[in-house]
């Protein structure tokens, strides 16, 4: 097995994290043009579009079943080079009905990817630190986030082919690399996977994935379309993403403090409540320099409350059952995501403010939820490192 300390398989997660979902990101803002300009009709490019997301929600849970009886190790080279081949199809002279196949083993890809990560990272850090760890690694996803489209304004249509070409090349790189990461994997176990646990810290998670989910698929769909409504130019609608990520890169190690250190389930809920109110503001605001600063305010809540969201996930939880309850935690916010970014179109087309408002009382409650599912849990770990 491969040996490394904990902070070098952190260090090495990390690099590869942020470059992973650097080069996802990078073409999404030119791919529905570049499926038109393959012949794909509007409801064809919908289709593509959500096959990622469906794909992750099809595969994550199977892919967190096979991490914890095989090793996160195998899952994470798989996913690299299955998304690599994927990207590899978009060179391709194809029609864009094609490309469905290639946004399905990219969506599966990257669940397992995003799996084997996170479960790889709760598996090698104790509970004492896991909120600090964890938040490393979502500080990274966000700055790949962050940079991805940015970086993708410089790509035209008809070279985003090649962009994405280049992101496979990328991830066959980083499955060489994975190769020496410790991910926290036991000498094969032959025997059955014990039962996943399905106790409060998992179920009140679930609660908080829902709501993310929720929240994050009203504003793939609608918040171009808000800012656009609002007369907001295209670079202003790139850069509210990178402002709304950068934040939260910024504060990522700090909400990993208090995740180790606060009380958890106080943060999580408080950080879940505050990010509904802030979405049921979006539509009232009609100043787009004004929408700008507060979605950067918002990314401040998620910030502080998401590493202590993650801990609960794998608080108390065997090491083989941790990939499985990372797998249902992100199929939860992938089904969630899709099923919101698929009905709030249509609800935007009634009423702007009408999606938004919607799913900040959906996310609301299901904040209280959780509470009152996490009341008998500890929010603190009992042993705490300085």
């Amino acid at each position: 097995m491969a040996q490394s300390t904990p902070q070098q398989t952190l260090q090495r997660l990390r690099i590869i994290v942020a470059i992973q979902f650097m080069g996802a990101t990078l073409g999404l803002p030119l791919l529905p043009l570049f499926l038109e300009h393959r012949g794909g009709t509007p409801t064809v490019i919908g289709l593509i579009m959500a096959s990622f997301f469906f794909a992750g929600v099809i595969s994550q849970y199977f892919f967190g079943h096979l991490a914890d009886k095989f090793g996160r190790r195998p899952i994470l080279v798989l996913s690299l080079i299955i998304y690599a081949v994927a990207s590899g199809f978009y060179i391709m002279p194809m029609h864009a009905s094609w490309f469905i196949v290639a946004r399905i083993f990219q969506g599966a890809a990257a669940g397992a990817f995003e799996v084997a990560s996170l479960s790889a990272v709760a598996a090698r850090f104790p509970e004492a630190t896991r909120g600090r760890a964890m938040s490393q690694i979502i500080a990274a996803q966000l700055l790949g986030i962050a940079i991805g489209p940015m970086l993708g304004a410089i790509v035209t249509v008809s070279q985003l082919g090649w962009a994405f070409f280049a992101t496979g090349v990328v991830s066959l790189v980083a499955a060489v690399v994975t190769f020496s990461v410790d991910l926290g994997d036991r000498a094969y176990d032959p025997t059955p996977l014990p039962a996943m646990t399905w106790n409060p810290q998992l179920i009140g998670a679930l609660g908080a994935a829902c709501a993310a989910g929720i929240s994050i698929g009203v504003y793939e769909t609608c918040w171009s379309l808000l800012m656009h409504s609002h007369h907001a130019s295209t670079f202003q609608i790139r850069l509210s993403w990178t402002l709304f990520c950068l934040p939260w890169v910024l504060l990522s190690p700090l909400g990993g403090y208090i995740a180790d250190h606060w009380n958890r389930r106080y943060v999580s809920v408080l950080g879940i409540l505050g990010g509904a109110a802030f979405m049921a503001t979006y539509p009232h605001i009609h100043n787009n320099v004004v929408m700008l600063i507060t979605g950067s305010c918002e990314s401040i809540f998620s910030a502080l409350s998401v590493p202590s969201i993650s801990s609960y996930l794998t608080q108390g939880a065997d090491n083989r059952e941790m990939s499985r309850r990372q797998g249902v935690y992100t199929t939860a916010n992938t089904a969630t995501l899709a099923v919101a970014a698929t009905i709030s179109g249509s609800l935007f087309s009634h009423s702007p403010a009408l999606p938004f408002t919607i799913a900040a009382i959906t996310a609301g409650a299901l904040a209280v939820a959780s509470f009152i599912t996490w009341r008998q849990v500890p929010g603190r770990v009992k042993t705490l490192l300085p």
